[in-house]
């Protein structure tokens, strides 16, 4: 069984990083290891919880790991608390890292046009650095701008997808360039001609080819779905499926979870409903 190292933190509520990750990669027949970054008793975007920040205990799980001659088949970096976890991320890949090991970065620092609490400018300059060394960057639209400069509010303005769309084609491939990576960026909500309608997408780009998708969006957006989306590819990575089938594997399997949460009309902070639907993805 191939083992992925999972670096992010553990959210007790809100269906998210290690608590979305750990059940999506085991059903798809890969070993989850984690070494969270820090504990919650709930999600940040709850109205109340509290964080034990463990930034000083990631080496011991290096150290830890080491000593028992550990190997990874993959490492996946999700949330962090700040650029020190993201030096310590990097000591990590000394140590374990190879050219047979696959990383996926997801480049958690914002969504919606707004950063998270935790956001600076160093941090944004470290994560700059770490997804230089990843062989898929999976940011949503708001880090896609941080990481390429792309200004969120000129895409607000657009008045149709078709220049939406070139303008995020162009930074993902700015980034793509920047990297060497495969890059998927997630939460694509281009304009709508009819004022009625709201779509939602993801965006695939490689060094030879971008592909897009956009379907119907019901205006509900819940924690953890890209915690999700990013574990259902790097799963489908170590089982060797083409990205593109991976991304829309990961979309039928989110609109169906999206579907169901909110015909439960569940609190957006609470995650989505997401358990009943893990056998689409044996």
């Amino acid at each position: 069984m191939k083992k992925v190292a999972v670096i992010q933190d553990m959210s007790s509520f809100g269906k998210c990083s290690l608590t979305a990750a750990m059940p999506v990669l085991s059903v798809m027949g890969v070993q989850a290891v984690p070494l969270p970054t820090a504990i919650l008793t709930a999600q940040t975007g709850y109205s109340s919880f509290y964080c034990e920040d463990l930034t000083s205990k990631m080496d011991s799980f290096i150290d830890e790991w080491s000593k028992l001659g550990a190997t990874f088949d993959g490492i996946h970096t999700g949330f962090v608390t700040g650029k020190e976890q993201i030096d310590n991320i990097f000591r990590f890949l000394d140590v374990f890292h190879s050219n047979k090991t696959t990383l996926l970065v997801d480049p958690v620092m914002g969504d919606h046009g707004e950063v998270y609490k935790m956001f600076t400018g160093e941090l944004l300059d470290r994560m700059k650095a770490l997804v230089k060394c990843a062989d898929i960057i999976t940011p949503n639209v708001t880090e896609c701008c941080l990481l390429t400069g792309l200004s969120y509010e000129r895409l607000l303005s657009y008045q149709n997808d078709t220049d939406y769309i070139h303008a995020l084609k162009e930074a993902g491939q700015q980034l793509q360039q920047t990297t060497g990576a495969n890059v998927i960026i997630t939460g694509l909500n281009p304009p709508a001609g009819d004022r009625d309608k709201r779509y939602v997408g993801n965006m695939f780009v490689d060094s030879e080819r971008s592909f897009h998708s956009i379907r119907n969006y019901n205006g509900e957006s819940y924690s953890g779905t890209g915690d999700l989306f990013a574990s259902i590819m790097m799963g489908g990575m170590m089982r060797g499926q083409d990205l593109m089938e991976s991304m829309k594997l990961a979309e039928t399997f989110l609109a169906a979870a999206i579907e169901a949460t909110s015909k439960e009309q569940v609190p957006r902070e609470a995650g989505v409903h997401f358990e009943k639907f893990l056998s689409m993805l044996l």
